[in-house]
């Protein structure tokens, strides 16, 4: 039976002061050019793994994106006393028994994995338990072994391919690429858009000096002299969750209890997490001015074409109030050209007053998380649809 499309989409406002979120390769915050105009710019990679940590932290599910598997077992094999060519040969067979001709490696860096894997942190330690379950075969196949032939598989590739393919729920949400493994492949719930300045923001000099402590006769004052750039900026953010691919992603089993609590421990690390770019100098640890969700259930719909056209300053200065009054202008106008009947739920918290158009207001954050992710689990069908 074929399950019906759900998005939940989510758009945030956040003043952020004097940063450098997302540095270019001259150290220099990253900037993009919209409706020919600069923009201060934050790569989804950037604001992706904070929140992708914050979640596993809270869950107590830890993964890891490396190369180093092999290596990590045949150290973790030495540690319990195995000797080193046996360790070695058993983290080579990691590589050569995961699949038909083997996972593409480097046999002169320990048999690093060419491709980076992506995998529950406990799996290192379930490898090595692996080999110890295989330790007489990995021995006698490592004694006839003839070194200027390639390696036989030894280790049985069905336990070692659920090992290196196992999920977690970050797993679910963000997505696995492993090309070489098919069956380890899953295709991301969650879509995350460069957050960009919703007007004009061109990096700023910052001239510095570090102070020398200890200064001998004649020195100067100053050990090091040097100017950085930063930006401030009003970022419109956007990401979706597509509902129906993360029910996929945690098999026909997962109750909705489980896809809700998903959903709402990815929505409060969306709207608080931050990345960490020049965090200790700039400490720009702000809140978003402005959450607003929309549950969909056609397409996901972003509202950065609300920006295109840079947003002007109040009167009075700031950019905070019209971009809140473009955003809502904007939403209002999607939904006349889309028509009410995909529009399943929607709502929004703010630090001002109520914004009609963005659907019912709620008092916090924690209120938006929890009411957004049930609707978008249970909403039910717009009256008057068939």
């Amino acid at each position: 039976m074929h399950t019906p499309a759900r998005f939940l989409d989510l758009h945030i406002l956040h003043p952020v002061t004097a940063a450098n979120l997302n540095r270019d390769e001259d150290n220099d915050p990253k900037t993009i050019s919209y409706g020919n105009t600069i923009r201060a710019y934050v790569s989804p990679q950037a604001w992706k793994r904070p929140i992708r940590l914050n979640v596993e932290q809270e869950l107590g599910e830890h993964a890891a994106r490396t190369r180093m598997v092999p290596p990590l077992v045949a150290r973790k094999l030495q540690e319990a006393q195995w000797p080193e060519d046996l360790a070695a040969y058993a983290s080579a067979q990691i590589v050569h028994s995961a699949k038909k001709d083997g996972l593409k490696h480097n046999d002169k860096e320990g048999y690093r994995t060419q491709a980076m894997l992506y995998l529950p942190t406990e799996v290192i330690d379930d490898l090595v338990a692996l080999c110890e379950k295989h330790r007489t075969e990995l021995e006698e196949a490592l004694a006839t072994h003839n070194p200027k032939m390639k390696i036989s598989p030894v280790l049985p590739t069905k336990d070692l391919a659920a090992h290196l393919t196992r999920r977690t729920a970050s797993i679910n949400l963000f997505g696995r690429m492993l090309a070489e493994m098919p069956a380890g492949h899953v295709e991301a719930a969650v879509q995350m858009a460069p957050a960009f300045s919703v007007h004009q923001s061109d990096p700023q000099p910052d001239f510095f000096t570090a102070v020398e402590d200890l200064p001998q006769d004649g020195d100067p004052g100053s050990a090091h002299l040097q100017t950085a750039f930063l930006t401030t900026s009003v970022f419109y953010r956007f990401a979706t969750i597509n509902i129906t691919d993360l029910h996929r992603n945690l098999g026909p089993g997962a109750p909705t209890e489980t896809v809700n609590d998903l959903v709402e421990l990815f929505v409060r690390h969306f709207i608080l997490s931050m990345p960490g770019g020049k965090k200790t100098s700039t400490a720009p640890h702000t809140l978003p001015d402005l959450v607003h969700y929309a549950v969909r259930d056609s397409r996901s719909v972003s509202y950065g074409a609300a920006f295109e056209q840079p947003v002007k300053a109040a009167p009075q200065g700031g950019y905070t109030a019209p971009a809140r009054q473009a955003l809502a202008n904007y939403a209002a106008t999607i939904t006349r050209l889309l028509g009410p009947r995909h529009l399943l739920a929607h709502g929004h918290t703010t630090t001002t007053k109520p914004v009609k158009e963005l659907g019912t207001h709620h008092t916090s954050f924690d209120a938006l998380a929890t009411a957004c992710a049930a609707a978008a689990t249970t909403a039910p069908t717009p009256a008057g649809r068939p």
